[in-house]
C-alpha cells in the first residue's frame, strides 16, 4: 500500500476519533526523548492515538495513531486538535498488535517481527528529541548535531518557519493532488491518470513577482509560512522574491499557523486561537476552479453548485460516473467495456490555460483526433479560438459556460462489473428458456403416456376408445371404474 493510500485512511480516522483518545493514553506522561535501547509497541487498550514522546510545551506529541481497527500510523499530532502534522512515509501500513516494534538503535524504526522494516531513518544518532515547533530529529548528544528531521519529509502540512524546497513534496490525504515547487513558481498537481501512468496535470501555477527582489537563474528557490501571515518565496538572502498574503497579514496572533493541501486540491492556511483552527488562506477561491470539485463527469455552475455533464444522471457525493466505470488508466484494450459518447455545450475545463492544446478547423476534426484514439478521453474545443483540448485522463469536473460555442465531446466507459452482469443474466434468461423446453417436453410425453393408459384401460373394459374418455371429462381412474360398476 502506497503513502497517498496511508495519508488518506490517517486523514479519515482521525476525523472520526477527533477527542477520543483512551484515558490510558491521556493520563500516560510521556518521555521528552528516546535514546539507544528505546522500544514500544502498539497498547491494545488504547482507541485512537498511543503517546510515545512529547514536546517540552505539551503542545505537540509522537506516537502510534490508529488508522483503522487494526492498522496504525507513526504520526505527529497537535495534541489541543488532535490534527496530525506529520506522518512516516511507511511502505505498507503497521498492525495495532504486539508483533509491531518502535525502536531506537541509532535509527528510528518501525518494523515487524514477522513482515521486516515498514520504516526508518537510516541513521546513526543518540537520541530522539522533538522540538516545540513539532519538528521530530535524531541527534548526537552534543544537541546540535542533527541527522534527520522530519521538516524535510514533509506529508501534507507545513508549519511555522518550516522550509520546503524543490525537493520535497506535499501530497493530499487521498493521494490524488500535491504541491511542488518550479524553477520560479509554485505548482499545484492532480494525479488523473493513476499512479505510474503518465505526469500529473498541473491546475494551479503560482509565479513569483519579484516585487522586492528578483530570481537568479539557476539557483533553487524555496517556501517558507511565515508568522506575519503569509508564504513568502525564497532565493536568497532574507528577501522574499514573491508573498502570498493571508487574511492576517502582518498581524499578531496568538496561535500556530499551518498550511495543508486538502483532499480536494486546494491549498489552505490556517492558524491556531487556543480553541479551533481558523481558516486564512486559500489558494483557489472559486470552488469551480477546482481541479475536480464536483467529481468525475460533473458540471461546476459557477454560484450554483454541481450537477452532471448528462442530464438523466443525478449529482452525488461521488459524482456522475455510472456504476462500474473505472475511473483510472485508459481506453486501449477495453474489449470487455462498453464506450459511448455525452456531448455538451457551454462547458470548458476549469485549468485550460494549464493545458495544451491543437487549433483545428472545426469540432468535428477535434472530435475526430480523440475518437480513435484509445488514450483520450474527451476533448473540448472552442470554435472562436479553433482551440482542441484533448484529455489524457479519466474525465473530471468541466465548468458551464454561458458561451454555446464552446462545446465537449466525453467517453464514458461502462466497466466491466456490467457487461458482466448482462453476461450472467443472458446466461441465466437461457438457462431458464431451456428448462421450461424441457419440462414442456417431458410434460407432453407424460400426458401422451397417460393418456395411452387410460385408452388401453377402457379398450380392456369395453369402452370404446378416446371418444369415450373425452366424454369422462375431468373423471379420474377411480370415477372410471365406479361408473363401470
Amino acid at each position: 500500500m502506497n503513502s497517498s493510500v496511508h495519508l488518506f485512511l490517517l486523514t479519515f480516522f482521525t476525523a472520526l476519533q477527533a477527542g477520543t483518545w483512551s484515558s490510558h493514553a491521556a493520563h500516560s506522561p510521556s518521555p521528552e526523548e528516546f535514546l539507544v535501547g528505546f522500544r514500544a509497541a502498539p497498547d491494545s487498550a488504547v482507541s485512537s492515538f498511543q503517546p510515545l514522546l512529547s514536546d517540552s510545551s505539551g503542545n505537540y506529541s509522537l506516537g502510534f495513531l490508529r488508522v483503522n481497527p487494526n492498522q496504525l500510523t507513526l504520526s505527529v499530532l497537535h495534541v489541543p486538535s488532535s490534527v496530525p502534522l506529520w506522518s512516516a512515509n511507511t511502505t505498507r501500513l503497521a498492525i495495532w498488535a504486539d508483533s509491531t516494534q518502535l525502536f531506537f538503535n541509532g535509527s528510528l524504526v518501525l518494523s515487524d517481527a514477522r513482515t521486516g522494516v515498514f520504516w526508518s531513518t537510516a541513521t546513526t544518532g543518540d537520541r530522539v528529541w522533538l522540538s516545540n515547533t513539532s519538528n521530530l530529529m535524531i541527534q548526537k548528544l552534543d544537541g546540535v548535531t542533527i541527522l534527520w528531521q522530519s521538516f524535510d519529509f514533509p506529508s501534507d502540512t507545513l508549519v511555522e518557519n518550516q522550509n520546503f524546497t524543490s525537493t520535497m513534496t506535499l501530497v493530499s490525504s487521498n493521494g490524488l493532488y500535491s504541491m511542488r515547487l518550479g524553477p520560479d513558481y509554485i505548482g499545484l498537481y492532480a494525479k488523473f491518470a493513476g499512479s505510474g501512468r503518465g505526469p500529473d496535470q498541473m491546475y494551479l501555477k503560482h509565479r513569483a513577482l519579484e516585487a522586492k527582489a528578483e530570481i537568479v537563474e539557476g539557483q533553487p528557490i524555496y517556501l517558507v509560512l511565515k508568522s506575519g501571515g503569509y508564504l513568502g518565496m525564497f532565493q536568497n538572502g532574507s528577501i522574499p522574491v514573491d508573498v502570498q498574503s493571508f487574511n492576517t497579514f502582518q498581524q499578531n496572533v496568538s496561535g500556530v499557523r499551518r498550511v495543508r493541501i486538502e483532499p480536494d486540491g486546494n491549498l489552505k492556511g490556517y492558524y491556531w486561537t487556543g480553541s479551533s483552527w481558523i481558516l486564512d488562506y486559500q489558494a483557489i477561491s472559486d470552488p469551480c476552479e477546482l481541479p475536480s470539485s464536483c467529481g468525475s463527469y460533473g458540471l461546476c455552475k459557477p454560484g450554483k453548485g454541481c450537477s452532471c455533464l448528462e442530464n438523466r444522471t443525478a449529482h452525488d457525493s461521488g459524482g456522475c460516473a455510472p456504476p462500474g466505470n473505472q475511473l483510472s488508466g485508459d481506453l486501449c484494450g477495453a474489449y470487455d467495456s462498453r464506450v459511448r459518447v455525452v456531448r455538451r455545450s457551454g462547458v470548458e475545463l476549469p485549468f485550460k490555460e494549464l493545458m495544451g492544446y491543437k487549433k483545428m478547423a472545426s469540432i468535428e476534426e477535434c472530435e475526430g483526433a480523440c475518437e480513435g484514439n484509445c488514450t483520450c478521453w474527451g476533448v473540448v474545443y472552442s470554435n472562436s479560438s479553433g482551440f482542441c483540448y484533448m484529455l489524457d485522463y479519466p474525465v473530471q469536473t468541466v465548468v458551464a459556460v454561458g458561451d454555446e460555442s464552446k462545446v465537449g465531446y466525453f467517453k464514458v466507459r461502462e466497466g466491466v462489473g456490467k457487461k458482466k452482469v448482462e453476461t450472467w443474466l443472458g446466461l441465466g434468461l437461457g438457462l431458464l428458456f431451456g428448462a421450461i423446453l424441457i419440462f414442456g417436453v417431458v410434460g407432453l410425453g407424460w400426458y401422451k403416456w397417460r393418456s395411452r393408459g387410460v385408452k388401453g384401460y377402457l379398450e380392456e373394459e369395453g369402452v370404446s376408445g378416446v371418444g369415450a374418455y373425452k366424454d369422462l371429462g375431468g373423471a379420474s381412474f377411480r370415477s372410471i371404474e365406479l361408473c363401470e360398476k
